[in-house]
């Protein structure tokens, strides 16, 4: 099922608002989200149209998380955080998706929840083309456990673009 109202169904004007399409895996569509106060931050939307994971068989549900898991590996190893976080909520937007938050320590929101849209951090035009997709998100989505060096704390204040 698609609803002609829906970002993540329609995609277009309506996800361009909030998100940037890096690729589409086996179940899901995976998008940057713009507002980058956690440097890295994706949502993980399902292909189909379901408000919730229960809308699912057993199998679709694990290859879903299957999803999930990539996306965040790939975070992982592009990004560095110490944690991703994840949030599924729903209340308003009735299509299955997850937000995937890397959080740093000592840094923006440790510690604590992530808020759905801190409205503090855009990037230039050229900086979203540099995080998506790069070589290391690409890389990560296709060979699950890859890992790479950890970058220190000092280099976690630089731009991803400049890995």
């Amino acid at each position: 099922m698609v609803d002609q109202n829906c970002a993540y169904c329609v995609e277009g004007d309506l996800v361009a608002k909030f998100g940037i399409k890096i690729c589409e895996l086996e179940t899901s569509k995976v998008y940057l989200f713009k507002e980058q106060s956690h440097p890295g931050r994706c949502i993980v939307a399902h292909k189909k149209h379901v408000g919730d994971m229960n809308e699912l068989t057993a199998e679709e549900r694990a290859a879903y998380f299957e999803d999930v898991a990539r996306v965040a590996r790939a975070i992982m190893a592009a990004f560095h955080p110490d944690k991703v976080n994840y949030g599924a909520y729903g209340d308003t937007g009735h299509h299955l998706h997850f937000h995937l938050c890397p959080k740093y320590k000592d840094e923006f929101e440790w510690g604590g929840v992530f808020l759905m849209n801190p409205d503090k951090k855009y990037l230039s035009d050229e900086e979203y083309a540099s995080q998506t997709p790069s070589a290391a998100w690409k890389h990560n989505f296709r060979q699950p456990g890859a890992t790479k060096e950890p970058r220190s704390h000092a280099s976690k204040e630089q731009s991803p673009a400049a890995e």
